[in-house]
């Protein structure tokens, strides 16, 4: 299984969704990783649960692939909210979300697909098999993320 190291912001998490997404989040703190590394949410124009969702899905992807060389990068990275709690310390309000992620190596995934194109319809296919290899080659990660919402 490989190793996905935790992300840093230096104080910059603002720049850096900026600079990777071309997104301008009303954010600061870090990637979450812990209650005292919390993504602090200032304010959002989108329900906060989806502002959640997407937010860690932004980490998901640049932990998995934009930071991986490419022979290690994930694709087709996808996240599901399994449990989420609210918490209040010193009066400030804290989401732990807790996420599975699904993702598979990107040369893997280009192999499956180029597959199914290539054989989908055709007698000799079978479409079962297909796809119980596809779920035996996907990774599952369970990962929490903390939010600050100011």
């Amino acid at each position: 299984m490989s190793l996905f190291e935790p992300l840093n912001s230096d104080d910059n998490l603002k720049e850096i969704i900026k600079s990777a997404y071309d997104l301008e989040l009303d954010i600061s703190g870090s990637w979450g990783y812990t209650q005292d590394d919390a993504t602090i949410i200032h304010s959002t124009d989108t329900p906060l649960h989806q502002f959640e969702h997407i937010f860690a899905s932004m980490r998901a992807y640049t932990e998995m692939s934009m930071t991986k060389e490419k022979d290690d990068r994930y694709g087709s990275i996808n996240i599901n909210e399994i449990s989420r709690e609210e918490l209040t310390a010193n009066t400030i309000l804290y989401h732990k979300v807790v996420y599975e992620v699904t993702a598979m190596k990107e040369s893997l995934y280009t192999t499956f697909i180029k597959e199914y194109k290539e054989n989908y319809g055709k007698e000799a296919f079978d479409l079962a098999l297909h796809f119980k290899r596809r779920e035996a080659a996907t990774l599952h990660r369970e990962v929490t993320h903390w939010f600050q919402i100011n």
